[in-house]
Order: structure tokens, then sequence, then C-alpha cells
């Protein structure tokens, strides 16, 4: 699963050496925060796949990872078989219009992307858990 950073100006999606590899890039996924338009947490990220790869790995129910183009555009997918995912569209971005990430931490995602940041990277997790203390100590 991949690891979702946030700070004050971008989301990155960091990806492990391996996911990489699936995926044939050299760097991880950055986003502006800006052209975060909708994001929206799902249970099956499969129905949500649309085109093909360009370059991606593609194993039925199992992975998918990599770009995906079709006629709405191309997306960024990272799928690891049934399990909580995220969906998250874009607006103004070259590279993709959409991200779909398998991820266990989609609820601190969009908790953490209503929150101030400061200008140093920090784990999503990290970021919702610091709300969530500072909330109960007031």
């Amino acid at each position: 699963m991949v690891t979702l950073m946030l700070d004050s100006a971008h989301l990155e999606v960091v990806l492990s050496i391996t996911e990489k590899g699936l995926a044939f890039r050299k760097r991880n996924v950055m986003i502006d925060r800006s052209q975060i338009v909708r994001v929206q947490l799902t249970d099956d990220a499969w129905t949500w796949l649309r085109g093909v790869p360009d370059p991606g790995t593609y194993l039925p129910v199992a992975i998918a990872a990599g770009s995906w183009k079709s006629a709405g555009g191309r997306d960024f997918v990272s799928i690891r078989r049934r399990k909580p995912s995220v969906v998250i569209d874009l607006e103004g971005s070259d590279d993709f219009q959409r991200l779909i990430l398998t991820t266990s931490h989609g609820v601190a995602l969009v908790q953490a992307l209503r929150l101030e940041t400061g200008s140093e990277p920090i784990d999503v997790v990290d970021l919702a858990t610091e709300d969530k203390k500072r909330k109960r100590s007031s």
C-alpha cells in the first residue's frame, strides 16, 4: 500500500521500490493540493478502473499499477486486491485526471486535507492523529 504525505502545497504518493517497478515509474507521484477537487472512499477500487495500462501492470483482481489511459484522460492507479481504497479526482493536472489508490488510510487523508499544514511533508495518518489529540485536549 502506498504512503500518503501531505504538506501545505502538495500531496505526495510515496511508492515502494516494488510499486515503482509495477507502475513503471522512477519517482513518487506529486500532486498540487489545489488540484484536488474530490476524494471518495471505496471498498472496491476495481469498479473505478477505466481504460488500459499505458504503461502499467495488470493482473485481474490482484494488482493494477501505473498509468491508465482512457477517453476520459489519464489516471494513476495502485490497486491491490479488494481492499479499502481512495479515489482522488483532480482538475488542472497535466499528468493525471484521477488517482485510484489502495490504502487503509483514506479517512485520515480526508481529515488531513481539511487541515492547515506546514511546509514539511507529514504522513496523513500522523497528521490526522495529531489533530484528534489536539481536539481532545482543547
